[in-house]
């Protein structure tokens, strides 16, 4: 039952438990009693709105930011990354296989703060390496769900 509620939940964290318990042919009190053992376990460990950002007058900058770093002895990669997900322009960090250690997704308000945040904060720690910076311009599918309207061919179709 857990799979099942996790799949529908993650598409629509808004669905009434009733409506979830109809769904999976389970009791409100069941699925209610699962979801909040799941919540207890860390399984389920928020509920977010997908907004699309670009709709609002709100300018917000997202930034992708690649680092490389070295792990201190005793200290390791988890170390780290809690002192990059600390700070509160960091909405989230992945530790990465590959060319570099984390990648680090930030916001800010403007390109400039983002660079601040970067040359002031993640830069001067001890164990980075390098970062390498990248903007987002736009988004076109997040979480799942398509954020542009479909884009329409207007040129004529020609048919020999």
């Amino acid at each position: 039952m857990r799979e099942k509620i996790l799949a529908v939940m993650e598409k629509n964290s808004r669905i009434d438990i009733k409506d979830l318990a109809i769904l999976l042919g389970e009791s409100e009190v069941a699925v209610a009693n699962e979801i909040a053992e799941m919540e207890k376990e860390n399984i389920i460990c928020g509920y977010h709105t997908l907004i699309n950002w670009d709709n609002t007058s709100d300018e917000k900058v997202v930034a992708l930011i690649e680092v490389k770093v070295t792990p201190q002895r005793g200290m390791g990669f988890d170390k780290i990354a809690e002192r990059i997900y600390q700070y509160s322009e960091v909405n989230s960090v992945y530790l990465m296989s590959g060319a570099f250690d984390f990648t680090v997704f930030i916001e800010g308000k403007t390109m400039r703060q983002v660079a601040q945040f970067v040359s002031e904060k993640l830069s001067p720690m001890e164990s980075v390496l390098s970062t390498a910076t990248h903007f987002v311009l736009k988004k076109y599918k997040d979480h799942g769900t398509v954020l542009v309207d479909e884009v329409h061919d207007e040129r004529m179709l020609i048919t020999p």
